[in-house]
């Protein structure tokens, strides 16, 4: 008795109707005993197999084990509603032997069939051709429960744009008040010659009481002219994430010309958004004290798990959760440290919160850079109460002790830019290790210019010593790929996500960054900037991202489960994943994406001639 064709699943419900009548009336249904040969190593395509029930394995040869238990050749195995097949009809012939572990039956799509829809439906041929990132858009857009959220897909242009009160040069405090109070505005623009400065209600009330300036001078010369802006097709998400970064309430609306559009205020921006970002940012900045920080920063958790469960892309989670983690070290920074210290020290993250790619509270990476020859009795006792209160946060220690409590981290401009340069040129796991860490560094609190004295000289060290980078790349090749060729999972057991994929995408980035003079710190940016100079292939660098990106998210989600499951502030095994909690989409992205990663970790070998 023959098993209906299921249609409803991706990316057999991308069809049309007819196209899935063609479909059902070419497909043929099979079954077959352990040990029956699918398709044969070498043989012409017989077209797809979709599994209906049992077991299919990839391997390299006949399993000869008389247990007929899997053997180390055997690359990857089959269930149910997957399928195989796609790969060899591309390429003319099979490289690999697909065989019946156990019962099984399946059906078949012939080939003519198969080219005849991916002809007719782009979509669904997008799908099988293996684009990871069109595979990844389209199996996004088909989830259940994972429609895009509305405030994703809303531009500047959808929101309220203010047409701005406009005022000349020469008019006064006083005339400039009496205006905004009858346009009922809250900010005014002063035009001095070409440009344009922001005059707010609060500057008004400042210049006025604070700095006792006479009512006639003119507005013009307590306006700010340094001011933000954006374009109308930009995304209001984006708005967000820059006041976010830079603490303002209101962005410079301007077309492509540089001509002013108007204003956009962060209420009109928070009116667009069903999350509660907004409520945490506000009560970030509003924190007057430790306790109210350390409120704020709890409402974290729930923040990524309605973005999660909006279906925010992971590059705008990212982006998003590290100006607010920012904006929290750099309020308790402002809490703790001395205000007149502010200037001497500078307060960085570094690894994945440096890189903004750190979404869930894993592990505090930080140190401090401060100015040669300071004098500050309290350093270390201050650092210490800033990463106990961290710790109270949710911010789990570093397992590795890379935090401002260790005086290890805790350097002057000079003794940092001599650990930078030492490490640059030891073969010594930990100092590698140390420097992949460092190199990731971002500075969030202080004086920023202290950070950039070092980073600058490291660079220049580094840029001469090409011996560097080839040792340097070698710890993307320390882990394993869990693929033996094409790959090797099995779904009764998980892997350390952050070894198998995350780590060798971002190292070899990281190091190929840093050998062609690229400062940006960011895994997905850096790729952007690598493939406009031609280092990396445009292909290549659209796969990795796709693949670090999905990495990302499926490591997310389970941390989130098990969050949740434990009522603990933090996952313990933050990078484990279980395949039993994967579905058959995710398994099979999860499988190009390791293959997308074992690809790049050959490349890596062949650019730093790094042999094994």
């Amino acid at each position: 008795m023959s098993v209906p064709f299921n249609l409803h699943v991706v990316p057999f419900s991308l069809l049309d109707e007819d196209e899935q009548e063609r479909l059902l009336a070419a497909v043929e249904y099979m079954q077959f005993a352990p040990g029956d040969v699918l398709i044969e190593a070498g043989g012409p395509p017989r077209g797809v197999f979709v599994i209906c029930g049992g077991k299919v394995a990839e391997a390299d040869h006949r399993i000869e084990s008389a247990d007929g238990e899997p053997a180390t050749n055997v690359f990857m195995y089959y269930e149910a509603e997957e399928y195989f097949g796609g790969w060899s009809i591309f390429n003319g012939q099979a490289i690999h032997r697909f065989y019946a572990v156990e019962q099984t039956c399946a059906h078949l799509i012939p080939t003519q069939t198969l080219f005849e829809l991916i002809d007719s439906n782009p979509q669904f041929g997008e799908y099988f051709q293996q684009n990871l990132g069109a595979k990844r858009e389209i199996v996004a857009q088909h989830a259940p429960n994972q429609d895009m959220a509305e405030f994703m897909l809303a531009r500047i242009k959808d929101s309220t744009i203010r047409e701005p009160l406009i005022v000349s040069e020469g008019v006064s405090i006083e005339e400039a008040t009496r205006l905004m109070r009858e346009e009922k505005s809250d900010c005014l623009l002063a035009r001095k010659g070409n440009r344009y400065g922001m005059v707010t209600g609060t500057d008004l009330l400042d210049a006025v009481i604070l700095d006792k300036l006479p009512l006639d001078t003119p507005v013009a010369e307590i306006a700010s002219y340094r001011l933000i802006s954006i374009q109308p097709d930009d995304y209001l998400f984006n708005a967000l994430i820059i006041m976010t970064r830079q603490h303002i309430e209101r962005v410079v609306v301007t077309d492509e010309q540089g001509g002013l559009t108007g204003i956009i205020e962060l209420t009109d921006v928070l009116s667009h958004f069903s999350s509660h970002s907004h409520v945490i940012g506000l009560r970030v900045e509003r924190a007057q004290t430790v306790e109210e920080l350390r409120e704020a920063s709890f409402g974290l958790f729930d923040l990524i798990k309605a973005l999660l469960s909006s279906g925010v892309k992971i590059r705008f989670t990212m982006e998003l959760l590290a100006a607010v983690n920012s904006r929290i070290l750099g309020k308790l920074f402002d809490l703790i440290v001395p205000k007149e210290v502010h200037p001497h020290v500078c307060l960085i993250v570094m690894g994945s919160e440096g890189r903004g790619e750190q979404i869930m509270k894993t592990d505090q990476d930080n140190g401090l850079i401060y100015r040669d020859g300071l004098d500050w009795p309290d350093m270390h006792k201050v650092m210490q109460q800033f990463s106990d209160t961290l710790i109270s946060f949710g911010f789990p220690p570093c397992p590795g002790n890379i935090m401002v409590s260790n005086p290890e981290w805790v350097n002057s401009v000079r003794e940092w830019t001599g650990k930078l340069g030492k490490w640059s040129r030891s073969s010594n796991t930990t100092d590698m290790m140390n420097l992949a860490i460092a190199a990731d560094g971002k500075p969030v609190a202080g004086n920023t210019a202290l950070f950039k004295v070092s980073r600058n000289a490291f660079m220049r060290e580094i840029f001469t010593d090409q011996v560097f980078f080839s040792f340097f790349a070698r710890a993307a090749l320390d882990f394993e790929t869990p693929l033996t060729f094409f790959g090797q999972l099995k779904t009764s057991h998980g892997l350390d996500i952050k070894k198998a994929g995350v780590f060798p995408i971002v190292h070899g980035v990281r190091t190929m960054a840093l050998q062609n003079k690229i400062i940006e710190t960011n895994t997905f940016k850096r790729l952007e900037l690598l493939a406009e100079c031609r280092i990396v292939e445009r292909e290549m660098a659209a796969n990795l991202a796709e693949a670090l990106s999905f990495f990302i998210q499926l490591r997310l989600q389970q941390q989130i489960q098990r969050v949740t499951d434990s009522g603990q502030t933090h996952d313990e095994t933050p990078n484990e994943i279980d395949f039993k909690l994967l579905n058959k989409f995710e398994r099979e992205l999860l499988r190009d994406s390791l293959a997308v990663v074992k690809d790049f970790k050959k490349s890596l070998t062949h650019r730093f001639h790094i042999t094994m």
